[in-house]
């Protein structure tokens, strides 16, 4: 019994000292967004009747790729024929474990979104005071080649969110039939590797540019953390 006595303070100060699970960093957060990496093309649709959705339906070009500076660590995306965005940056905020894409539109204004990541649905939200309303976004990550995203709205007092267009995607230079083959590992942010880079007469691989970049500017950091994971 006294033992146990002696056991407890300590495990109380290890509490008070920090000790317990270490806060994830920009890029292991975003890691579980890996399979957005690349160059999807797009087909949107507004809501409303046949007519309307045959009408008003668009085709857009989304390119995700990461980017890095020091040791933070985000998603760059950008609207080839984009509709409603532009480009945009998709960020992990640690701190708060939420997401927060931050887009600018066709019209250049600047929008922020927030929100939560649960299973394969990445819901964020933001405030539309002078519509008195809510804005939904949502990317549904239904495959490794294939991926939405919709916008709904609802009033500022309700809870019915109500869709006005949603955008089907599907990844370039995939073919459906060769996913779930095995793949390489991109050795910057442990998504698909398509990108073939070479150290010391060893070839490895990345998964977009911005991986590319960074494992060009320090080479030898990458491959002690790749050849550590591949010891685990």
């Amino acid at each position: 019994m006294r033992r146990l006595f002696l056991v407890l303070p300590l495990v109380a100060a290890g509490a008070l000292c920090g000790d317990g699970p270490k806060e994830k960093s920009p890029r292991d957060g975003l890691k579980l967004l890996n399979v957005l990496v690349g160059s999807w093309k797009g087909t949107g649709t507004p809501e409303g009747t046949l007519e309307e959705r045959q009408k008003g339906h668009w085709q857009e070009t989304v390119g995700w790729e990461w980017q890095f500076k020091d040791a933070d660590a985000w998603l760059a995306v950008t609207f080839d024929k984009g509709k409603y965005f532009g480009r945009g940056e998709l960020r992990y905020l640690p701190a708060k474990d939420t997401f927060e894409l931050t887009l600018t539109t066709v019209g250049k204004e600047r929008l922020t979104y927030t929100g939560k990541l649960t299973g394969t649905q990445l819901a964020l939200e933001r405030s539309v005071p002078e519509a008195k309303q809510v804005e939904r976004l949502t990317f549904s990550l239904l495959h490794e080649n294939r991926v939405t995203y919709r916008l709904e709205t609802r009033p500022e007092s309700g809870t019915a969110f109500t869709r006005k267009y949603l955008v089907g995607l599907t990844k370039e230079g995939v073919a459906f039939a060769d996913v779930g083959r095995s793949e390489r590992e991109c050795i910057v942010s442990g998504g698909t590797g398509t990108i073939p880079v070479t150290y010391e007469g060893k070839t490895y691989y990345v998964c977009c540019s911005g991986c590319r970049d960074e494992f060009k500017a320090n080479p030898a950091k990458y491959v002690k953390e790749w050849e550590a994971r591949r010891k685990k």
